[in-house]
């Protein structure tokens, strides 16, 4: 069939470019075109910007490579590209440990202070902070920083996160529940004190 390529707008939710990209390639770039930036902002902020490069790349490759068993229930492929990306950091996750590590010794974050003055404020009490935030999610299990940094950083919902990492959403739950509560501690906030209102959304 002739024509000009559907563009971004054009071409329906995620699923139906997943299926039609089965017979016609190239559409898959309209995913890359909606989601890359987002996940090369999420990457970069846990490993930095020279191995979100990478992790970009190879998330939409494996995305790509596995399309065929994507679920086509689910009309929007952000939380399948997130989960693809969240397996590829966690193969790296003694760097971003380590660099977390470096950011609770240093109180200097690279990644945002590379953003520049848009991204991020660079007062004296922020970078403060920064610190013991950065030795506190370097704390936490693999598992509850995901889940923690996909709602904090990726702006997943609950049930995106779920989709993202494969597990129930009381899971999620209670590890956001979990990661929240160690954090507060580690920043010096008792927890049965502090009040979230996400955490009963």
């Amino acid at each position: 069939m002739s024509g000009p390529p559907p563009t971004a707008e054009r071409a329906g939710d995620d699923a139906e470019i997943v299926v039609q990209s089965l017979e016609r390639p190239e559409l898959f770039a309209l995913l890359y075109d909606r989601y890359a930036s987002d996940i090369h902002r999420y990457a970069a902020r846990r490993l930095g910007d020279g191995a979100a490069d990478d992790i970009t790349a190879d998330t939409f490759l494996a995305a790509f490579r596995i399309r065929s068993r994507y679920d086509r229930t689910r009309p929007n492929a952000r939380p399948w590209l997130y989960g693809i990306a969240g397996n590829l950091i966690g193969k790296q996750r003694r760097t971003e440990v380590r660099a977390l590590k470096a950011l609770a010794r240093t109180g200097r974050d690279p990644v945002a202070a590379s953003w520049g003055d848009s991204w991020v404020e660079d007062t004296d009490s922020r970078i403060a902070a920064q610190g013991p935030l950065a030795g506190a999610l370097a704390a936490l299990s693999a598992g509850d920083r995901n889940v923690l940094l996909l709602v904090a950083w990726a702006d997943l919902t609950y049930q995106e996160v779920a989709e993202a990492l494969d597990i129930p959403v009381g899971t999620v739950r209670s590890r956001l529940n979990r990661a929240r509560r160690k954090v507060r501690t580690a920043l010096g906030a008792d927890p049965a004190f502090v009040h979230d209102a996400a955490e009963v959304a």
